[in-house]
């Protein structure tokens, strides 16, 4: 007798705000997977975003609810949270509180206790919160976490990154309101990494630079320094950057090894329709590791079909309790406290 193949059921997700800039290319993506996505609607109470982007193709043919109305769609499981920036943790906090699983994006605010109170509601109800940082599902990335936690490098001592791009004046504008400016908005990223590979820093000293203080209050060429007992990471950056996108970069060493991935996705992704480009890490061991051999290469890591299809696809795993969330709430939390240190004019030691 040939065994039965478990049909699995699709999720049904919904999205409240479209003002987020990542939030058309999630609702992209969960489209483009329909064997595990159900799109019950999108709620946008803002005219503003709903004029703006409210014709996007990524929203063409879908319901537009009211958050009531998406919240009472039976069978409903999931909530992308994709609200303008200021509003992501009250929409979170909303969304879990009437039950639902979230993928939030970030950054998570500038209120920790608002933040930690909204994580605690997930855990006493046991819901997943996926935080949208788009770096942990990247291949090359997941290899150089793996690297790490293996000890192939050795003792970790020197973490490098880069997170820069050009803006337009518009965007200038929009990211004026935060303080931090480029590091809070782009360099999140890169702390969500080192944290992931260091844990809490003991201390955090920034410089927050403005290029065009004529222009506006935006700070705009950042860096972040993050020290530990035995190490030191770097985070830069800028806006300010010609062709920025590929100067991107997560550099890891070792005292047996060092990983480079220079750029982390390859090229300016938001002008490619996936896949992505292949992104070849370099990587130099002392010794051999695995399928690795000493000295210097090139490692071959498998393309993305699209910067948040494997992210997604993964949310759906852990609502199913096929696997648990590779990133825990209390690592959410750090991740974001580092962050806060990291926009601050004054250096920080984290207890």
């Amino acid at each position: 007798m040939l065994a039965q193949r478990t049909i699995k059921h699709r999720i049904k997700i919904g999205q409240i705000g479209i003002g987020h800039n990542h939030g058309s290319e999630k609702m992209a993506t969960v489209r483009r997977l329909p064997e595990i996505f159900e799109v019950v609607g999108v709620v946008e109470p803002d005219p503003h975003w709903r004029q703006q982007r409210g014709e996007l193709p990524q929203y063409k043919n879908l319901p537009w609810l009211t958050e009531e109305q998406l919240f009472n769609t039976p069978g409903l499981q999931v909530v992308l949270v994709e609200s303008d920036v200021p509003d992501l943790v009250a929409t979170a906090k909303r969304c879990l509180e009437a039950g639902f699983h979230i993928h939030m994006d970030k950054p998570a605010g500038y209120d920790l206790l608002a933040y930690a109170d909204m994580l605690d509601n997930a855990r006493r109800k046991n819901l997943t919160v996926q935080l949208g940082y788009m770096f942990r599902s990247n291949p090359a990335v997941k290899l150089c976490l793996q690297f790490v936690r293996e000890g192939w490098l050795g003792n970790v001592f020197e973490i490098d990154t880069v997170m820069s791009r050009q803006m337009s004046r518009d965007y200038r504008n929009w990211m004026s309101q935060f303080k931090g400016g480029s590091m809070y908005i782009f360099g999140s990223h890169l702390i969500d990494l080192i944290v992931a590979m260091l844990g809490k820093p003991d201390r955090v000293t920034t410089y927050l630079q403005k290029t065009h203080p004529e222009l506006d209050d935006l700070e705009d060429n950042c860096l972040a320094v993050l020290e530990y007992p035995e190490a030191t990471a770097t985070v830069r950056s800028a806006v300010v950057e010609v062709d920025g996108f590929r100067r991107r970069q997560l550099v890891v060493c070792g005292d047996q090894g060092t990983m480079e991935i220079k750029p982390i996705e390859g090229c300016d992704v938001q002008k490619l329709d996936p896949p992505l480009p292949v992104v070849k890490p370099r990587l130099t061991l002392a010794k051999a590791c695995g399928p690795y051999h000493a000295g210097f290469q090139e490692v071959c890591v498998p393309a993305m079909s699209g910067r948040y299809t494997d992210q997604l696809s993964e949310l759906a795993s852990i609502v199913r309790n096929e696997i648990e969330n590779p990133f825990s709430l209390e690592h959410e939390m750090l991740v974001q406290q580092v962050l806060l240190a990291a926009c601050c004019d004054e250096p920080m030691i984290l207890n």
